[in-house]
């Protein structure tokens, strides 16, 4: 029988590391993480009925609008083993006692990849989930990957075994095959009815290795996450690797060297609750009431002040964005404000980068980094909505290395910024494609590859019915609607995973949108060759709807270089001066059309075409827009 252990979250004693348990949740985008981290909450009895809602760790509304996990959250949980020796196995009954067991709840979406490789450094354990229904997915097997990398435990779960769709015999024969274990080791629960979720904790216990670590050396702790509170400051959330971590002493930022005082310490359970302190393998939270948050580094090392650790812990390899896209306030005196907010959303985000730019069509704004198209509109969506930003977001864009003919290199994030001399190549970052799908749509997932410039790496098959395919493509042509192409082809079965994999060389142009022979900034795009008419034709004819008639004819064309490649004209608005003449001599009537003509000659010679914000908004919200690859 097993049961909640009594609460621990008050003892003033350190949990001793033989009797901690680290894991976390990896699994692709919609199996289950976070109703199977709910039973676990309920079966635990951290949360009672009476305040229990479903994805309890999704914190924020738009984790819960598109039933999707963008932030990991860790939550400390107590559990007793009791096993019954008539059934239960030797492992099990040396088991038995009293645990803590620190559960991190992961994204799924492979733009949230470096969320879970910061979750991963801070377990020693890795519950791989995989829908009895949906088998294996391509984000399933980059999660793996990155488990094995850091020597994690793998359990493997078949989730939603109570759906009648579930075929959990021929799953757990896949999972097994890729593991190179028995399909009898592979747990079955169901997270919606909370069958099997005592079987896996108990597993956890006995299958993860507890933390090790030196409880008499100078204090360590990594930083794995840290998120600001207006009225606390900024929070930390620590794995404590040596030593002890305790109020009221002074600790010091070993990357750096800045000292603050401890001003409360504890654990999440399932809100933050204060302790007497932190020890060796224990995963908890931190408060400085420091409010600068550039004081606290995802992967720093804390170390105690007056005694410090003469080596600091590795940390992460900082992550590298994959696309750029430009965000700018449609009020201008909103720019401190989006300054103020990017910096607190920096110290959530870890993986966002961001840099001043100035256009002149949109004013003073700034050029983010993203890790993908789902980061992306995550990012806009969070500033909107937590700070009241009102935002235009521009094209996204990806980095590439201009090589001129005298050699020099230039890295271009921005169209703005590619040279206007003589090119003598360029280089776009291309990634590795991992695609897993039904065998029926292989033909057409090859045609949409191939048409995106793709070059088969390989194919697989998982089993009689599902294959891995494995592409190199062009970034570039992967961050716009592929993954709706994907899944429109394959009627929603496939699924997709990227991974960086260096550069190549590319027939790159820019293309120009010019209003009345004047470029703007904010229209340009950087394209491949063969692709820059389509985009011109497009572009232009966008514009044509969007921007109101002037009182004289304004031409919209798209230039690659000096050279025009599609033009559309807005008709100028025309008063009627004839409406006067209701007879007489036809030289009256001519001469007061000349007189008009040449008055719009002049007034095209020295009017200026205003481009409303609103046709902006539209002409930039590009066919990206809406789509949201987080949803199936």
């Amino acid at each position: 029988m097993n049961q909640p252990a009594p609460s621990i979250a008050h003892r003033t004693t350190f949990t001793p590391p033989e009797q901690i348990r680290n894991f976390c949740i990896i699994a692709h985008i919609d199996h289950g993480k976070s109703t199977l981290a709910d039973r676990m909450l309920q079966l635990t009895g951290v949360v009672d009925g009476r305040a229990m809602r479903a994805q309890y760790l999704d914190r924020m509304d738009i984790e819960r609008e598109r039933g999707i996990t963008i932030k990991s959250q860790s939550i400390r949980l107590p559990w007793t083993v009791r096993a019954d020796p008539a059934t239960a196995d030797a492992a099990t009954v040396a088991a038995e006692g009293e645990y803590v067991l620190h559960l991190i709840d992961t994204p799924g979406h492979v733009d949230f990849t470096y969320e879970v490789s910061r979750s991963l450094a801070a377990c020693e354990g890795a519950v791989l989930l995989v829908d009895a229904a949906q088998g294996i997915e391509a984000q399933t097997l980059a999660n793996l990957y990155l488990a094995m990398e850091n020597d994690l435990t793998i359990i493997p779960v078949l989730n939603k075994i109570d759906l009648p769709a579930a075929q959990p015999e021929r799953y757990a024969a896949e999972i097994a095959h890729i593991l190179g274990t028995d399909p009898d080791d592979v747990l079955r629960v169901s997270g919606k009815t909370g069958e099997g979720v005592g079987a896996l904790l108990d597993r956890v216990v006995r299958d993860v290795p507890p933390p090790v670590g030196d409880p008499d050396a100078p204090a360590r702790a990594m930083i794995f996450d840290s998120v600001y509170d207006i009225y606390r400051g900024v929070i930390t959330y620590i794995r404590v690797v040596d030593g002890k971590i305790v109020p009221r002493e002074r600790i010091q930022m070993m990357s750096t060297r800045a000292t603050h005082e401890l001003l409360e310490v504890g654990v999440i359970s399932p809100e933050p609750v204060p302790t007497k302190g932190l020890g060796v393998g224990e995963v908890g939270y931190l408060i400085t009431g420091v409010k600068d948050v550039r004081q606290s580094k995802v992967g720093d090392t804390i170390t105690s002040a007056v005694k410090p650790a003469a080596e600091s812990l590795g940390g992460y390899s900082d992550p590298r964005p994959m696309v750029y896209s430009g965000l700018f306030p449609i009020d201008g005196s909103d720019y401190p404000l989006l300054r103020d907010a990017l910096d607190k959303l920096r110290l959530n985000d870890a993986a966002l980068t961001y840099e001043p730019e100035n256009s002149t069509a949109l004013g003073f704004g700034y050029r983010c980094g993203y890790l993908g198209l789902l980061h992306l509109e995550i990012t806009r969506d969070r500033l909107e909505r937590e700070f009241d930003l009102e935002l235009i977001s521009t094209a996204p864009t990806v980095v590439y290395t201009v090589t001129m003919e005298d050699r020099s290199e230039l890295v271009v994030t921005n169209p703005s910024d590619w040279p206007a001399g003589k090119i003598a190549e360029v280089r776009e970052p291309v990634v590795k494609v991992t695609i897993i799908s039904p065998s029926e749509y292989i033909g057409a997932i090859m045609e949409l590859c191939q048409n995106r410039r793709g070059q088969l790496g390989g194919m697989d098959y998982l089993s009689e019915s599902r294959v891995e395919l494995r592409y190199t493509m062009p970034l570039a042509e992967i961050i716009f609607d592929f993954f709706d192409s994907l899944k429109s082809r394959t009627r929603g079965y496939a699924s997709l995973d990227y991974e960086e994999s260096g550069t190549q060389v590319a027939d790159l142009v820019k293309v120009d949108i010019l209003l009345q022979g004047e470029p703007v900034d904010a229209f340009s795009a950087i394209v491949h060759r063969d692709s820059a008419y389509a985009y011109g034709v497009s572009m232009t004819g966008k514009l044509r709807e969007l921007i109101p008639r002037q009182q004289f004819e304004v031409p919209i064309q798209a230039a690659v270089g000096s050279r025009v490649i599609a033009r559309e004209n807005i008709r100028a608005m025309r008063k009627d001066v004839l409406a006067k003449c209701y007879g007489g001599d036809i030289t009256r009537k001519r001469k007061l059309l000349e007189k008009q003509k040449e008055g719009k000659k002049r007034m095209k010679m020295v009017g200026r075409v205003e481009v409303p914000q609103e046709a902006f908004i539209a002409a930039l919200s590009t066919d990206t827009g809406g789509k949201d690859p987080g949803k199936k």
